[in-house]
C-alpha cells in the first residue's frame, strides 16, 4: 500500500478545489467579435461547433478509449466542451496540468503519459488518484516504484521506439525503448504492476493511415518476444488536421485501419487507448490579427511566431486565412500571396506563407488564421511584451 509519509509535505493528497471556468464573450461571427473589440492586441477565437463535431467523431467511432492530450490546448472551455461531449479522461504531462484538469473535473480519470517525470511529478499524480504511467527506461520504472511506495495498483504503460512513418513531425529519438530494451522492461514490469501494456506514438501530423499499422505490427514483435501477456495497447495521437498543401485521408480510413490491424496482430481482448490532441481541437480554434503595415506583399500583424503562430514560422506551416475589413470599400476579389511578419524586434518572427488574401490588404485590416486551435495559444509566450488574454466564443452554426 502507498504510504503518504513517504512524500514532502508540499506533495501529501488533497482535494481538489473546482474551479469554474468564467464565461467567455460569445459573438455570431468573427467579424462580429472584431467590431466590438477596443483592445489593442490579437484575439483567440473558440468554435464551439466545430469542436464538438470532433469529439462526437473521435467517441463515437474510435476503437477504443480517448484520451485528449491537454498539452495541445489546455483551455478551460476547450475541456469543459470537451467534456461536456463525452471525452472524459485526460493525457496529462505536469502538476499544473493535473491540477487544472482535477479543478474543473473533480474525479476526472488522468493518465501521465509523459515517458520522463520528476519524481515530484509521479507523488502528485498518484496523490491525485492516477495509477496509469508510462516509462521506457528501467531508472524511470524504479522511480515510479520509488515514488509510489511499490504501490500494487499501478497500471504501466511501456513507450516504444517506433521506426521511421509517415509523419510530418516525426517524434521518434526522445522518447521510447527500443527493442531489445523493450522486450526486458515488459519482462521486469509484468510481476510488478496491476496491468501492463505497451504504447507508442507515430508522430505529429500523420498523413498515412498504414503508419497505425506498421506502429501496431511492430508492438506484436516486441510482446512475442518478452513472452508476457499485455492488457492493453495506446496507439498514441498524431492524427491529423486538413491544412492547405497538406491534404488528409478521412478520419475513418484511420480508425479502419487501427482496427483492422488489432484484429489482424491478435490485440482484439486487451484495451486499446487513443490520445488525440490536435484532431479534437486545432479546427475549433483561431487566431484573429490586426495588420500594422504594409510592405508590398509583407504583411505586419500584431501576432506572430513567438505568439499563437510558432507552427507557421518555424514548420512554414501554411494556415488558412481569411480578410475581415470593419470599413469600406469590400476587399478586392482578387488574391495575392504575402509573407507575414510579428510584432517583436526579432527577425525571425516570421512566417514566410504565401497566405492568399485580397490583393488590396492593408492597415487596420484582420486576419482570421485558422486551424489554430491546437498549438497555437498554448504555445504562446510574453516574449517583447506582445501577448494576448483576450478569447472569445463564435457561435456561427453554419460553420
Amino acid at each position: 500500500m502507498f504510504n503518504s509519509n513517504l512524500m514532502p509535505a508540499a506533495l501529501q493528497p488533497f482535494a481538489p478545489v473546482h474551479t469554474e471556468a468564467p464565461a467567455l464573450p460569445a459573438f455570431s461571427t468573427a467579424a462580429d467579435a472584431i467590431a466590438a473589440y477596443s483592445g489593442d492586441d490579437h484575439i483567440y477565437a473558440l468554435y464551439p461547433s466545430k469542436i464538438k463535431a470532433a469529439a462526437r467523431r473521435f467517441v463515437g467511432r474510435f476503437p477504443g478509449r480517448i484520451l485528449f492530450a491537454v498539452k495541445s490546448n489546455p483551455h478551460p472551455e476547450m475541456l469543459k466542451i470537451l467534456w461536456e461531449e463525452g471525452v472524459d479522461t485526460f493525457d496529462v504531462a505536469s502538476i499544473r496540468e493535473m491540477e487544472l484538469v482535477s479543478g474543473l473535473f473533480p474525479g476526472a480519470k488522468m493518465y501521465l503519459m509523459h515517458p520522463i517525470k520528476s519524481r515530484a511529478t509521479i507523488a502528485r499524480a498518484y496523490s491525485l488518484g492516477i495509477r496509469d504511467f508510462s516509462f521506457d527506461h528501467e531508472d524511470e520504472l524504479q522511480k515510479i516504484y520509488d515514488c509510489t511506495g511499490e504501490a500494487g495498483d499501478l497500471n504501466l504503460h511501456l513507450r516504444l521506439s517506433l521506426p521511421s512513418g509517415g509523419a510530418v513531425m516525426p517524434l521518434s529519438g526522445k522518447f521510447g525503448a527500443e527493442f531489445d530494451a523493450a522486450v526486458a522492461l515488459l519482462k521486469s514490469a509484468r510481476p510488478r504492476v496491476k496491468s501492463l501494456g505497451i504504447c507508442f506514438h507515430v508522430g505529429s501530423q500523420c498523413l498515412s493511415p498504414g503508419a497505425y499499422d506498421r506502429a501496431i505490427s511492430y508492438g506484436r514483435t516486441i510482446v512475442d518476444a518478452s513472452g508476457v501477456d499485455i492488457d492493453s495497447v495506446d496507439i498514441g495521437g498524431g492524427f491529423p488536421v486538413a491544412y492547405p498543401d497538406m491534404p488528409v485521408r478521412p478520419m475513418d480510413e484511420y480508425f479502419d485501419a487501427i482496427r483492422s490491424s488489432l484484429i489482424a496482430n491478435e490485440f482484439g481482448a486487451v484495451e486499446i487507448i487513443g490520445e488525440p490532441g490536435r484532431a479534437l481541437c486545432a479546427e475549433g480554434g483561431a487566431t484573429l490579427a490586426r495588420i500594422e503595415l504594409r510592405k508590398g506583399h509583407d504583411l505586419y500583424l500584431n501576432d506572430g511566431t513567438y505568439g499563437s503562430l510558432f507552427d507557421a514560422g518555424q514548420f512554414a506551416w501554411k494556415f488558412p486565412v481569411t480578410l475581415h475589413r470593419r470599413r469600406p470599400p469590400a476587399p478586392s476579389q482578387f488574391l495575392t500571396g504575402f509573407r507575414f511578419f510579428g510584432p517583436t524586434c526579432d527577425s525571425a518572427d516570421t512566417m514566410n506563407g504565401p497566405f492568399p488574401l485580397p490583393s488590396d490588404a492593408c492597415e487596420g485590416d484582420w486576419i482570421e488564421i485558422q486551424n489554430l486551435g491546437a498549438y497555437g495559444q498554448t504555445l504562446a509566450t510574453q516574449f517583447n511584451g506582445f501577448y494576448s488574454t483576450h478569447t472569445v466564443v463564435i457561435t456561427d452554426e453554419t460553420l
